[in-house]
């Protein structure tokens, strides 16, 4: 019986229902501050734009292009040596390398920003151990690289950035048959330049795009080490000289930045066309190294550990250690309700709309909604200070219609409501791929066959999805959970007056130089990001 003819006869009549409209109804709401940056974008600076292209916009591109080419390539470098390493080889401690790789994922970058200026400034400890060691008295009598710089910047966003291209690396690294080997033994090629990184070109390049789109959606690092790029640009047209409307035009101009990398690394995912024709499925085997060779493969993979987590963790506990961390213990606890409160809430509409969405899409087959469904998600690509600007302008016309039907005022413009719309536009695209996954995953005849024994649309997505989807759904509302604890700029753009969450208040104070005062708070963000990285070895390790 082809239970896919039977579910497509079931809805031939039934064209739009309760599930399709609330699909397209959420799909619109999400794509409104998309439209509204192009709006607001539209609109008249009343002379300033011209006036920023002729002063200081060519120094943010020129600014952002460097931080973004930097950090860039040094991910590459650390993501693709170590992925190589643990991929191909066998040494003592590699399996806690290969997890434990991972672990500068759970440190923001403003984060480790604040605890490696803190440590290598004139009067950190580093170079106050150095004049005390070699008899300096003042800067002029030795030099030392100034950390809030752009090089500065480069090294510790590069730090806990290269796990992106770590993972992918790694699992393309893996996935090469043992007959390209092969073939590479036979003809005297080198595996790694001539087959290994070849093949694994597109998984890296999708991994280098992510880098370079939270490179230009910093603003905590940027900001701390003063480098002018076009996010800091926003913040400062939008909330130093109090003009949406350019603001939004410097946000159009990085967009572009952003559709740039999209489309490279689609062209090269388009262009890249590998099959193994041997019949086998084997893969290559890890190397047994001992000696010199482990350890120089060890020693490799821990740098980056070293630079990314241990450092900045360690700086963090030393102050919590010495109780130099909590000063105002109602404020943080203040602050950390506030962050899993809103976490939790965003990661359950996140979940919630992407559920309704991805199972209407998928068993009710609407072409329109299908692609509808597609741009709703692109909110992660936006950097925070631009999707900020959408949702400030797409919630002041909702307020406005609000008014307009006898609607009380100020819905959305000025509470949490418009913190959680702007988490659940920036991070649907996280619950959507986890559901999508999920669903793919399902046999195409669970759901047709409910629908046969008589079953509405509803009561089968009911009854089926929740738990049949637990575990997509699960993973999802962590990553969603965890993003939302870290996000800086969104939160310090649209919070409300006098509201913290565990980013602002660590921002606060790092940015008047008291980081020590904000270390359990770092510390707690920093916890909050193992989950994930403990999900996604648990999903590696099973798919072995």
């Amino acid at each position: 019986m082809n239970f896919d003819i039977l579910t497509k006869k079931r809805f031939a009549h039934d064209p739009l229902d309760g599930w399709s409209i609330a699909a397209l109804i959420f799909s619109l709401v999400l794509i409104g501050p998309f439209v509204s940056i192009l709006v607001t974008a539209a609109g008249n600076s009343g002379g300033l734009w011209a006036h920023l292209m002729a002063t200081v916009f060519p120094r943010y591109v020129v600014n952002t292009l460097w931080l973004m080419l930097g950090v860039g390539v040094l991910s590459l470098i650390f993501g693709i040596m170590t992925a190589w390493i643990v991929a191909r080889f066998r040494f003592p401690g590699s399996k806690l390398l290969e997890w434990a790789l991972l672990l500068p994922a759970t440190v923001p970058a403003y984060i480790i920003a604040y605890t490696y200026t803190d440590l290598l400034e004139y009067a950190g400890p580093v170079q106050g151990a150095l004049r005390d060691l070699f008899g300096w008295h003042t800067a002029r009598d030795y030099w030392f690289p100034e950390i809030r710089s752009m090089g500065g910047a480069i090294l510790v966003m590069a730090s806990v950035l290269y796990p992106y291209i770590y993972l992918m690396a790694r699992t393309a690294f893996r996935l090469t048959p043992t007959s390209y080997f092969e073939v590479a033994r036979l003809t005297d090629r080198g595996l790694l330049w001539k087959v290994d990184l070849p093949l694994a070109r597109p998984a890296i390049i999708a991994g280098l795009a992510l880098v370079l789109m939270e490179v230009l959606s910093d603003f905590g690092t940027v900001e701390f080490f003063a480098i002018e790029t076009l996010t800091l640009g926003i913040f400062n047209v939008w909330l130093g000289m109090n003009n949406l409307t350019a603001a939004a035009q410097i946000a159009g101009m990085a967009f572009i930045f952003i559709l740039a990398l999209v489309v490279i690394e689609r062209a090269a995912r388009r262009r890249q066309r590998f099959n193994d024709t041997s019949g086998r499925a084997k893969t290559i085997s890890a190397i047994d190294v001992r000696g010199g060779r482990a350890f120089l493969c060890a020693f490799l993979c821990f740098c980056p550990i070293f630079l990314g987590f241990i450092i900045p963790v360690g700086v963090l506990i030393n102050f919590i250690i010495k109780g130099l961390s909590i000063t105002n213990l109602d404020a943080l606890f203040s602050a950390t309700f506030n962050s899993l409160v809103l976490s939790l809430v965003a990661a359950a509409l996140v979940m919630g709309i992407a559920i309704f969405m991805v199972l209407a899409t998928t068993y009710q087959r609407h072409p329109f909604l299908k692609g509808l469904s597609t741009v709703a998600v692109l909110g992660y690509a936006f950097p925070g200070a631009i999707l900020a600007i959408g949702v400030v302008s797409f919630a002041g016309s909702v307020d406005a219609l609000g008014s307009k039907i006898g609607a009380s005022d100020g819905i959305l413009i000025g509470g949490i409501g418009l913190l959680l719309l702007a988490y659940v536009v920036r991070f649907q695209a996280v619950g959507h791929g986890a559901i999508t996954a999920g669903v793919n995953r399902l046999s195409p005849n669970i759901m047709s066959a409910s629908f046969v024994l008589g079953r509405g649309f509803s009561n089968s997505m009911v009854t089926l999805g929740p738990p049949l989807l637990r575990r997509s759904i699960l993973a999802g509302g962590i990553l969603v959970f965890v993003d939302v604890m870290k996000e800086l700029p969104m939160t310090l753009l649209l919070r409300p007056f006098n509201y913290e969450t565990l980013s602002t208040y660590v921002y606060q104070f790092a940015k008047d130089e008291l980081l020590e005062e904000s270390a359990l708070a770092a510390v707690t963000i920093i916890i909050a990001g193992l989950g994930p990285v403990i999900l996604i070895n648990a999903s590696e390790r099973g798919k072995r």
